[in-house]
């Protein structure tokens, strides 16, 4: 098998899982868990926010690692805690287990993602690596239909949540076999894994973090709100309760298989047309959930138009970084993602704000308009993806 093959699939595999149930599960389920455990609406952010702090420590340890070790071992600790942690979820008695098994799965998001950009420009040719990238970030659109999927199935069958839980945990042990074996060739080669702030620090990748921020915002409002939001409208017409959230998560998934193309897109409208597009698909998401939380047209909309921006914006990430920087490829990668897990963790508390200040409706218009507002900066003069050379074309940004 090819390099190019066999580091798609897998690192497909390792996203699916550190993105899909370890990182999503808790909100899918949590309906479950607060009856189940008797956990509160604040108890239960508190839990989510602890998952968001594990992510972010994960992608500092993810770089710490493949920058000692090469790319596999990251990946490797990054699905043992996805495994770990969701049969401790599995066999939870009491809500502190429970949290203790949330906050390990989700932070093998941190360690399963950025690993792959050094990975994959050690082993695949320069041209196909924006084809390889996109299929590894695409493994979350089937992770979150998988989920919704299994969740839908034990809902309508009567079965526990916790076989469920059981499964995900199978499955995030054959991806960690099958991720050891994968990336066999780049185990102890940290390749291209040197540190250097001053050079990722510069005016033309300014786009890149703000880019990445305001995905980073965005889409948390929407993972944490949205199924809630629709349940509080009374939820979709001919579902059982509980059934919306399942539903949203598999329309999402499959949508984001559109991802796929993301590469191929580019290459036809270029990127600062792309970048442009899928940040107004975001707006249309947010607004679609704030102006029809209770149709099916509107929210299978939203959740489809969802998972097209995050799945397609997750791969521009990657290959962005990975072409502004390509002597840093693992390290300016965990720069984005540092911007986008600071978004993360801004973006429930400003929805919070807004949400108690004035409506869940006026929080996801403040969502999409912050993604139009991106969209409307992102100038086509600005956006680039050329190399940069540090010493002759690029300035420092203004320190502060």
């Amino acid at each position: 098998m090819s390099p190019f093959l066999k580091l798609s699939a897998a690192g497909f595999a390792a996203t699916a899982i550190s993105y899909g149930p370890a990182r999503m599960g808790f909100g899918l389920f949590l309906a479950q868990f607060k009856e189940a455990f008797g956990i509160s609406t604040t108890v239960a952010g508190l839990i989510s926010a602890g998952g968001f702090a594990g992510f972010l420590l994960g992608l500092i340890g993810a770089y710490a690692a493949t920058a000692w070790r090469g790319p596999r071992l990251p990946v490797i600790v990054g699905l043992a805690f996805a495994t770990i942690g969701m049969i401790v979820v599995a066999m939870a008695s009491n809500a502190g287990v429970l949290a203790l098994g949330v906050i390990l799965a989700m932070t093998s998001a941190g360690f399963g993602w950025s690993p792959y950009n050094n990975a994959v420009h050690q082993q695949v040719t320069e041209g196909l690596r924006p084809r390889s990238l996109s299929i590894v970030s695409t493994g979350t659109s089937l992770g979150a239909a998988m989920a919704g999927a299994v969740a839908l199935a034990l809902m309508l069958g009567g079965a526990s949540w916790r076989i469920a839980w059981i499964a995900f945990a199978a499955t995030g042990l054959a991806a960690l076999v099958g991720n050891w074996i994968a990336m066999r060739d780049v185990a102890g080669n940290p390749g291209r894994g040197r540190t250097n702030w001053r050079a990722i620090c510069v005016v033309p990748a300014l786009p890149l973090y703000l880019t990445a921020l305001s995905f980073g915002i965005t889409t948390t409002i929407y993972i944490s709100f949205a199924t809630d939001s629709v349940a509080q409208a009374g939820g979709l017409a001919g579902l059982p309760d509980g059934g919306s959230p399942a539903v949203m998560f598999i329309i999402y998934g499959i949508a984001g298989l559109a991802a796929l193309g993301t590469a191929a897109i580019k290459d036809r409208i270029g990127l600062p047309l792309l970048v442009r597009g899928l940040l107004l698909v975001s707006a249309l998401s947010l607004a679609l959930i704030a102006l029809s939380p209770n149709s099916w047209i509107g929210v299978g909309a939203a959740s489809a138009s969802q998972g097209i921006f995050v799945m397609m914006m997750s791969a521009v990430l990657a290959f962005w970084s990975e072409r502004l920087f390509p002597e840093l490829p693992a390290f300016s990668f965990t720069a984005t993602l540092l911007a986008v897990a600071m978004g993360s963790i801004v973006g429930p508390a400003l929805a919070g704000f807004l949400s108690n200040a004035f409506s869940s409706s006026a929080m996801f218009l403040g969502a999409a308009a912050l993604s139009a507002a991106t969209a409307i900066g992102m100038l086509p003069r600005l956006v680039q993806e050329e190399p940069l050379d540090c010493g002759q074309d690029a300035s420092p940004l203004p320190a502060h």
